[in-house]
């Protein structure tokens, strides 16, 4: 089975339910990413230890938060060693809007992937774009680089809408799915 990490930043709580979610998905292990940018002890370990890697970060006027682009800049140390060269990367975002710009954090986050040489996984399913469509449905927001998700601003993270924590959970199998494929 492959090691699977989630490496992410939660401002309020949100994107730290979208992550458990994905982790459940996945069978992945938690990497949280502090309000200070820094990871806790051991983390960078297990980053360097997994097949795959899963980052995650709320869209904060129309990017990743900073804390995230902290860690990703430290991240250099490991691209000029290569040492996340092939393994398997996947991301997702969330914000308090619809769109809210996320398809720009998404794009980091692969670039970011692509930068250490590493293969990203797609969304792989289809939108719900018919007028029956609700928030309850898997990928109502219509992703495909990436996972999507819509936490209102008045919202508590345990309101988080159930579609997108099953796209979520669905996300993170994928990634495993494919990990499995190439690490075994």
């Amino acid at each position: 089975m492959s090691k699977i990490a989630i490496v992410f930043h939660s401002g309020y709580g949100h994107t730290q339910r979208v992550a458990q979610a994905v982790a459940d998905g996945a069978g992945a292990e938690l990497i949280t990413i502090d309000a200070d940018g820094n990871l806790p002890e051991g983390g960078w370990e297990t980053l360097n230890a997994a097949h795959a890697i899963i980052f995650g970060s709320p869209t904060y006027m129309g990017g990743a938060s900073w804390q995230f682009k902290k860690f990703a800049d430290a991240s250099s140390k490991v691209w000029f060693t290569r040492g996340w060269q092939d393994k398997v990367f996947g991301g997702f975002t969330n914000s308090a809007s619809f769109n809210g710009d996320k398809q720009v954090t998404l794009q980091y986050l692969n670039t970011l992937a692509s930068q250490h040489g590493g293969l990203w996984v797609s969304l792989g399913l289809p939108p719900a774009n018919t007028k029956a469509a609700t928030r309850n449905d898997v990928n109502n927001l219509g992703g495909s680089v990436g996972l999507l998700v819509q936490s209102p601003s008045d919202a508590s993270a345990a309101e988080v809408p159930q579609g997108d924590l099953d796209t979520a959970k669905l996300y993170g199998a994928r990634v495993a799915a494919i990990a499995a494929k190439l690490h075994g």
